[in-house]
């Protein structure tokens, strides 16, 4: 959708980019002065005006100017029912709009949006699935309670819509349905629980944030899709796959069982104590005898979402981290440090975020984020709050080896201009000193020597944090106190002065003479003082008067009665407190004995903790863990499991392929002679269950040891199918299963025929082998396939029933080519009678069945065939004004390039117009968009005047229209040129019949399909011209048509190899309907606009 309007921030009002423009508009709006966007009554009434006007040009204008009033955060609220009215216009571009408008209305507007309900109603069976979304959207944002039983009906239909974007769409009303009424959450899980089986990766994302909303505590409902989320989650958009992230991180932490036990197994052994009992040593050896194993599931997950780290979306690298970090393995964490330093180069607010979730980590696991310490120094430019959390992880990474770097770091820090910046590099060091002693004494003399600092900030917060030291290693510092109090003159901050007293109150034993002279000039300053420091000088007055009452006792009273009427009732309080406390009188309690003991008390040492300590409770990337307390919806990760549940619960059964192919081997047995080729020993009654049970046991264990190779994530499917394939022995005949492990052979031929087998046992095994794997990637690639509907899955079904035929055919036919007879034989034949089979057994109806029949899973109609024309066209690359007599034009000769098969074919032709010869004629590559890519010509040597010279050229334009830029040199000169493609060369022809033309169309629908109406077409038109008119624009080859009227052709993208197909029906009243069909909607787009014009001209 383009709007040509610009906005104008500054007076309000705006204009419109083209003059033009404004001239076709059928209503001047009053003249230019006034803004476009201007909200005055006349403005909004020529807008009402257009929007009545009987011209859809005028309407589709007056609905972009409203559009551009909503995004510019405008009011237009008032013109809701002048387009409530044009709900129902048959214009797609305006119901688009109105559609937009109406989402953001409808709330606000209730009764008039109720008047349109029957109309939204209809739209949700429109051909087009934008307005069918649209309408559903607009439907669930009527929060009116008495239409839900609409919106619930609306959304059931919409659940099954054959578009994906509509399914996502009702994935999104489920939610507002839920908070409009919760009363109908039993329905609506029931239609989740649907959704979650879609296999779209539109519609994946949406299902699970309605799931994580409405039944989060319903982790029976992903069972069965866990697997499949695992295996999707690569290719569902970003946000979606934030969703599914943090839902399957819950979802392990119930379902698997603690992968840290095996570094905790690791710990305890290296613990071993030498004397231990007969029963610990019997404990420990079950303990060693039963390893860590895990989870082929959990192992899946892992390994599916570790590619997601390089993500450009800083919050899907977050979710990942997080996953890691909660359910990875210890050994295994260590990955996501890389990728989280890679996010410290986003913007400042990701920066805070992520810095946090370090710091958190950062507490618990020193060693990943060790390697790049360097990553956390500060800039200048960093604001303060990245500053102080880089300061905090800094510290946190301190240790023995680090800490002179780090302390050599925050030297500098300390003397930033930023001051709380400078505090808090202070505290760093204050906690650096004690969390390691060898440089404790190191750090509180650089704190003492930061005392003569001019700072007052830096000061203050040194002698607070040296106050702190000072309670941990008290002994042998009373000079530093003494330096600390002569500074009490000088220090301002009240913090700073209320530390020091504490101090020289605390240790007025080790500075008998400092503490009464400081007492006496703070009874001086007492009235002008803080509250903070008028209680530290309490308390100061109370130590001295309990340990040097001979010096302090006329001070300590003077303070008392100063303290007695202040204006502070906490200082009153205090006053009063201390008086009955150390002063004895008739009234004073039994407490008073022990004064001195209350107040010269041992305190302990304070404990310098980081603010993120405890923050480790709440799940990492989560807003309860960024403000540090427990936000609404947050839900809390569970504890591991102590024993894992049952995984079998994660199985997905496949049985109706079986049984289709079971029929279909059926049918060919019936036709082929009566004789029975099994000899007695495999007959097998169907009452033998013990022999049944044993021999697919057998076949399943080997099964697991052929698949290990390949990969976790196949061994957990085998097993999985294995036990699916075990118990439909046991209830069929062995005749029944013998027809479908010879149609399933197939798969595993290669890998059967390194392993020859020497007795019918081992014959039989393999076999089975083979079946339960190719179930398995049947199963697979069922899971993967993005089909609309079940029904599409019958034809394959037919092709590989088929396939199996042609290929027991081919086996046959084959007498001379023993070892393909002897793999065939492994679950039809006696291995100790390998025969050949005779050629007799095939019975003339089902050779007629065989006939056409290919062993390819792609459809063998559709091939590249030769352009059935090539236009001479040529496009000129450079003139030979500006190449100084060297011309040169370029054609697309329409074959297949010689350099690539991903690559356009062009063709240069160099003229010399000039009086003189042109030397050394060479390409010089240019910036190039990504992935393109140019193979130059060999350099021309010499090219004499008047001569003319024609070059190959290959360029892979990487399907798009954009220019391949270069230099064309020469000897003395280079000019820069570009080669820009049309859409219609970007194609190379193929052929197929019409029913294949059919069956790829109806793959390509919805929103890979655009569609237009072309005016002024000619009945009389015949079809050769119209061949001609389309491939003189697009490269595209003809497909036969059983209708006159309708004219279908088809053509493959060079370098994707996507199919575009396009459609041209001829219908009544000079009318026709182009339909392009295409994986590429940008190349159809471009194609459709370049052939409409050529085909409305008749």
């Amino acid at each position: 959708m383009s709007n040509n309007v610009s906005y104008n921030h500054q007076g309000g009002e705006t204009t419109e980019l083209g003059q033009e423009a404004t001239a076709s508009t059928p209503v001047s709006g009053g003249g230019g002065g006034i803004g476009l966007f201007s909200v005055d009554f006349k403005k909004n009434e020529d807008l009402k005006q257009m929007l009545e006007s009987n011209k859809d040009s005028s309407k589709l204008e007056a609905m972009k100017r409203i559009v551009g009033m909503i995004a510019t955060g405008k009011n237009a609220s008032e013109l809701f029912p002048a387009v409530v009215k044009n709900v129902a216009s048959k214009n797609i571009e305006i119901k688009k709009l109105v559609y937009v408008y109406l989402v953001r209305y409808a709330e606000e507007q209730q009764d008039l949006a109720l008047l349109s309900i029957s109309t939204f109603q209809r739209a949700l069976k429109d051909p087009n699935q934008l307005i069918r979304a649209s309408a559903l959207r607009v439907l669930s944002s009527i929060r009116v309670p008495i239409i839900i039983p609409i919106m619930m009906l609306a959304i059931k239909e919409a659940v099954a819509d054959l578009s994906p974007y509509v399914r996502k769409t009702a994935a999104h009303a489920i939610q507002k349905l839920y908070s409009l009424d919760p009363e109908h959450k039993e329905q609506l899980i029931e239609i989740i629980e649907r959704l979650l089986k879609d296999k779209s990766t539109l519609v994946a994302g949406s299902v699970v944030m309605a799931f994580e909303e409405i039944c989060p505590e319903r982790i029976d409902l992903i069972h069965k899709n866990y697997r499949k989320l695992c295996n999707l989650l690569v290719d569902v958009e970003e946000w979606g796959q934030v969703v599914i992230i943090h839902m399957l991180t819950r979802y392990a932490r119930t379902q698997f069982v603690n992968p840290w036990k095996m570094d905790d197994a690791i710990d305890g052994m290296n613990e071993k104590t030498f004397y231990d009992s007969e029963d610990e040593k019997k404990e420990k050896n079950n303990a060693e005898m039963k390893p860590y194993v895990m989870d082929p599931d959990h192992r899946l997950l892992l390994r599916n979402i570790k590619p997601l780290l390089q993500s450009r979306n800083t919050a899907v690298v977050l979710a990942v981290a997080q996953l890691y970090w909660h359910l990875a393995p210890k050994a295994e964490v260590g990955i996501i440090a890389k990728a989280l330093i890679r996010l410290l180069r986003s913007h400042r607010e990701v920066q805070y975020i992520v810095l946090q979730n370090i710091a958190t980590m950062s507490l618990q696991s020193k060693g990943i984020f060790e390697p790049y310490l360097k990553s956390f120094y500060i800039r200048s430019t960093d604001p303060t709050q990245i500053k102080t959390l880089k300061l905090e992880i800094l510290t946190n990474l301190a240790n023995e080896a680090n800490i002179s770097v780090i302390l050599r770091e925050f030297q500098t820090y300390v003397k930033s201009q930023d001051k709380q910046f400078a505090a808090a590099a202070i505290q760093a060091i204050g906690r650096c000193a004690t969390n390691i002693t060898e440089v404790t004494d190191t750090c509180l003399n650089g704190l003492v020597y930061l005392l003569s600092n001019r700072d007052d900030t830096v000061v203050a917060e040194s002698v607070v944090v040296i106050k702190n030291l000072l309670q941990t290693q008290s002994a042998h510092h009373s000079e530093i106190i003494k330096h600390m109090a002569k500074l009490l003159d000088s220090i301002s901050v009240p913090m700073a002065r209320a530390s020091i007293l504490w101090l020289i109150g605390e240790y007025c034993e080790r500075v008998p003479k400092i503490a009464p002279d400081v007492l006496r000039k703070m009874a001086k300053t007492f009235t002008n003082e803080d509250e903070i420091v008028k209680l530290q000088i309490l308390n100061l007055a109370a130590k001295l008067f309990l340990t040097n009452a001979k010096q302090t006792k006329l001070l300590t009273q003077y303070i008392l009665n100063l303290g007695k009427y202040d204006p502070n009732y906490d200082i009153r309080d205090r006053t009063r407190f201390i008086r009955q406390l150390i002063v004895p009188n008739e009234k004073s309690g039994a407490l008073s004995k022990y004064a001195k003991r209350i107040f010269l008390a041992e305190k302990p040492a304070p404990v310098l903790e980081s603010p993120f300590k405890g923050r480790d409770r709440f799940q990492l990337g989560t807003l309860s863990l960024t403000l540090n307390t427990k936000a609404s919806g947050y839900l809390e990760l569970s504890d591991w499991p102590e024993v894992a549940p049952d995984p079998s619960v994660r199985n997905v059964e496949v049985i109706e392929p079986v049984a289709t192919w079971t029929t279909a081997q059926k049918k060919s047995k019936k036709e082929q002679t009566s004789e029975s080729f099994y000899s007695d020993t495999e007959e097998v009654p169907s009452g033998n269950a013990s022999g049944s049970t044993s021999s697919s046991s057998e076949s399943e264990s080997e099964s697991e040891s052929d698949e290990k190779s390949e990969g976790e994530i196949s061994t957990s499917e085998d097993n999985s199918t294995s036990s699916s394939s075990k118990e439909e022995s046991d209830s069929e005949e062995e005749k029944q299963d013998k027809p479908e492990k010879e149609s399933k052979h197939k798969h595993r031929r290669d890998k059967l025929e390194k392993k020859p087998t020497s007795s019918s046992a081992k014959t039989e095994k393999s076999a089975s082998s083979a079946t339960e794997s190719s179930s398995t990637e049947e199963s697979s690639s069922e899971s993967n396939s993005e089909s609309a509907s079940e029904s599409d899955s019958e034809p394959e079904k037919a092709v590989i029933s088929k396939k199996t035929k042609e290929e027991e055919k081919k086996t046959v036919k084959e007498p001379s080519s023993k070892r393909e007879v002897s793999l065939l034989d492994l679950s039809d034949f006696d291995t100790g009678t390998a025969s050949v089979v005779p050629p007799k057994v095939l019975s003339p109806s089902l050779v007629a069945d065989l006939q056409g029949l290919t062993l390819t899973s792609s459809s063998p109609a559709i091939e590249v065939t030769s352009p059935a024309f090539v236009p001479m066209k040529s496009h000129e690359l450079l003139h030979r004004m500006s190449g100084k007599g060297l011309a040169a034009q370029y054609h697309f000769p329409r074959q297949p390039c010689i350099f690539g098969a991903k690559m356009v074919s062009v063709q240069i032709m160099l003229t010399n117009t000039s009086d003189e010869k042109i030397e050394s004629i060479h390409l010089k590559e240019g910036k190039l968009p990504l992935g393109m890519q140019v193979h130059k010509f060999e350099s021309i040597e010499s090219l004499e005047p008047e001569k003319s010279i024609t070059v190959p050229l290959g360029i892979d334009f990487c399907d798009s229209t954009q220019a391949a830029n270069f230099q064309l040199c020469t000897k003395n000169d280079q000019f820069s040129v570009n080669i820009q493609p049309p859409v219609g060369e970007l194609l190379l022809p193929v052929t197929m019949s019409e029913s294949d033309f059919m069956k790829e169309q109806g793959k390509l629908s919805g929103m890979n399909e655009v569609t237009a109406v072309i005016n002024g077409t000619s009945q009389s038109t015949t079809h050769q011209s119209i061949v001609q008119k389309v491939l003189n624009i697009a490269n595209l080859g003809s497909v036969p048509s059983s209708q006159q009227s309708i004219h279908r052709f088809a053509a493959k993208t060079v370098h994707s190899t996507s199919l575009v197909l396009v459609t041209l029906e001829l219908k009544e009243a000079s009318a026709a309907q182009l339909v392009i069909n295409s994986e590429k909607m940008v190349i159809g787009s471009i194609l459709l606009q370049e052939l409409k014009p050529v085909m409305s001209l008749g």
